[in-house]
């Protein structure tokens, strides 16, 4: 069965929970919490401003991304739990590099030579 999302919502897979801890204590299933990162899988076309045009969503199938603990629905297709999302519920893609803006003050700005 195909699933694609409409508007802004993205569809994930969440990534596995660790089985274990550092220390090798081994997790029963009832104490694990349930990972607030996994894969993008579907991206819907994206929302639409005022206007109506549409606005293109941020992600692409196959991005690493972070959620909130209690965001979006889960769904079950073909035997995958899955997770659709609307995209301000994503807090951030992993992986990538950050682009620095003009003015921000986290960035270290390079010395010039003199």
């Amino acid at each position: 069965m195909r699933f694609r999302p409409l508007h802004d919502r993205v569809v994930i897979r969440r990534l596995k929970a660790d089985e274990t801890t550092a220390g090798g204590i081994i997790i029963p299933d009832t104490a694990k919490e349930k990972p607030q990162h996994g894969e993008v899988v579907a991206v819907g076309p994206g929302g639409r401003d005022e206007v109506g045009k549409v606005l293109p969503i941020d992600l692409k199938v196959g991005d690493s991304v972070l959620f909130g603990k209690w965001s979006g629905t889960e769904i079950n297709i073909d035997g995958q739990e899955l997770l659709i999302l609307k995209e301000s519920d994503i807090l951030g893609v992993l992986g990538v590099s950050a682009t620095a803006l003009p003015g921000d003050p986290f960035i270290k700005k390079p010395r010039r030579a003199r």
